[in-house]
């Protein structure tokens, strides 16, 4: 009974994030395919094979959140023709059995991220559409960052913080105190594999035993990262996480 049970934990520890199922039904609330709009995809085809693999894959939905900030100053409004254009070229007749796709950003908490929260202007995730993906300098936070999350709370507005474990600056107190304002974090799966050096992988695999992250998403930026994503080991945590 032993050795059986030893066997089927080894053979667990072998999956992978694509061959494990997890991908089935699996929301992205994270990418960078819609093209041409920031530092992620530039090419219409590569990004319908993204999507393409996606189907092959079972993922369900995928928001799409390029870049706002002020290096990248894309309006609400640009975006949205964009997004048309897209949508309708991956699926002109709108078949339900395709990948459902929606609309988002990542904002970068700078000034122009004051414009935007100054007017209530913001492409927001979830069903509800009150979730407002944010990001910061990897190496470090702005001045007033607390402060900028409150205000964006008393907007109405509810914060997603994109891949904390990525940002250098934080620690285990930095996370806390981030999760007792109700922030939700949002997990980059390349973390788990090394994408982003071991330093952040031990924090994500950490963060995902404590149970901190809320949304699931693959950052992806380029279609060649795919296959890497795909093949990572997935954590046991993963699995109950979904």
């Amino acid at each position: 009974m032993v050795s059986n049970n030893s066997s089927m934990w080894f053979f667990k520890k072998k999956q992978t994030i694509g061959s494990s199922g997890f991908l089935s039904g699996w929301t992205d609330y994270h990418c960078h395919i819609l093209p041409k709009v920031d530092d992620g995809f530039q090419n219409v085809n590569d990004s319908l094979e993204a999507l393409r693999r996606y189907e092959e894959l079972g993922v369900s939905e995928v928001w799409l959140t390029p870049h706002t900030m002020e290096d990248i100053p894309n309006t609400t409004a640009d975006l949205q023709q964009k997004f048309e254009e897209f949508r309708k070229a991956y699926n002109p007749d709108d078949d339900p059995s395709r990948i459902r796709l929606h609309l988002a950003s990542e904002y970068m908490l700078d000034n122009k991220f004051e414009q935007h929260l100054e007017e209530k202007d913001f492409l927001t995730l979830g069903d509800m559409r009150t979730q407002v993906l944010v990001e910061t300098s990897y190496l470090t936070p702005p001045a007033d960052f607390i402060d900028k999350l409150m205000r964006l709370k008393q907007a109405g507005y509810f914060p997603v913080l994109a891949h904390p474990e990525r940002y250098v600056y934080m620690d285990d107190n930095d996370y806390r105190q981030l999760k007792s304002m109700d922030v939700w974090f949002q997990l980059n799966l390349a973390s788990l594999g090394g994408g982003y050096g071991k330093v952040v992988m031990k924090k994500a695999e950490r963060m995902l035993r404590l149970g901190y992250y809320d949304l699931h998403g693959s950052d992806l930026h380029r279609l060649t990262t795919l296959n890497s994503i795909i093949d990572i080991p997935i954590p046991e945590e993963l699995l109950m996480n979904e």
